[in-house]
């Protein structure tokens, strides 16, 4: 079976890196916020969230994201710390013969850099992300560029801590297990109609070990 992972929120908690990049952000625009009231960036695509959140034009939300990532290209990415129990699952799955990937909304170059730095990026088979140019930033493209370099769709399900990555998985039919450890509320994730909810990394390894046939 291939299980996708979502990135921030389900293996790693970003929320230091993704929290300081977008206050030094949004001071370039002039706007004063705490670092608590900036995790719902946490998530959904950058661009998206400067525009809904803080009313950015799209010219000021894409000025935004380049300088949020003046930052984070440096030093934001590797604030970030992997979730306990994330990386004795991962070597679990894979010696079951799961095929593994990551499926992110973050630009791939820094999903890539991020997985190195935490030497988790040895257990996937394929790690797709967004591209710097603002294309490929919703999880149902993402989930499709996946598909296309694995040559397959069959037997997948989906592993997120947020709506977007249930609503990216059932538009391709597959399954999607809602992690509440992240940062999407229990709510929000039922609400999408996850396909089963997890309240920590052991009971997202027990689904699934136990729906591997999925």
């Amino acid at each position: 079976m291939l299980i996708i992972f979502d990135l921030d929120g389900t293996l790693t908690d970003p929320k230091e890196g993704i929290t300081k990049c977008v206050q030094y952000a949004l001071a370039d625009q002039g706007i004063q916020a705490s670092l608590e009231e900036l995790t719902p960036f946490i998530g959904p695509p950058l661009l998206d969230s400067f525009q809904r959140f803080y009313g950015l034009d799209p010219q000021q939300a894409q000025q935004a994201v380049q300088k949020y990532r003046e930052r984070f290209s440096k030093v934001g990415k590797y604030e970030n710390i992997v979730y306990p129990g994330i990386r004795e699952m991962l070597a679990k799955l894979k010696a079951n013969g799961h095929r593994l990937a990551i499926g992110s909304s973050k630009p791939e170059v820094y999903v890539l850099d991020i997985l190195k730095h935490f030497d988790l990026d040895k257990y996937f088979d394929v790690i797709t992300g967004s591209e710097l140019d603002g294309s490929r930033i919703h999880k149902a493209e993402v989930i499709d560029e996946i598909f296309k370099r694995l040559a397959s769709s069959s037997k997948a399900i989906m592993v997120g801590d947020r709506k977007f990555d249930v609503e990216g998985a059932h538009e391709h039919h597959i399954p999607c297990i809602g992690v509440t450890y992240g940062y999407g509320q229990e709510n929000e994730l039922a609400n999408a109609n996850a396909d089963w909810l997890a309240n920590s990394v052991f009971e997202t390894e027990q689904i699934l070990l136990e729906n591997s046939n999925v």
